[in-house]
């Protein structure tokens, strides 16, 4: 049963990097941005507030799109990290009181 659920748990997962991040937030700004623009000069040129209102949604949702799920091009830099050290080896460890933790 997990060999069919691992692959649509990636998928909601939602794995992006930072730069990933980093780009979907000046992505969905620059968009919501544009969209508000472009919503307001459509209503006051026909004098429509509905037309204003359904061009926001519009812009918002293909901005959603563009930015909510999690696109290859938003993991191109995973973080490496690192590897967990064996149970037996001496790593540095955190001494509290004089006992070695962790």
């Amino acid at each position: 049963m997990d060999n069919i659920l691992a692959p649509i748990q990636d998928a909601f997962e939602g794995q992006i990097d930072f730069q990933g991040q980093r780009i979907t937030e000046i992505l969905s700004t620059v968009l919501l941005i544009i969209t508000g623009a472009i919503a307001f000069v459509a209503g006051y040129i026909y004098q429509d507030i509905h037309l204003t209102l359904w061009a926001g949604l519009a812009g918002t949702v293909v901005t959603g799109l563009a930015v909510i799920p999690p696109w290859p091009m938003y993991n191109k830099n995973p973080v490496k990290w690192h590897v967990p050290l064996a149970s037996g080896s001496r790593g540095a460890g955190v001494v509290v009181d004089g006992v070695r933790v962790a």
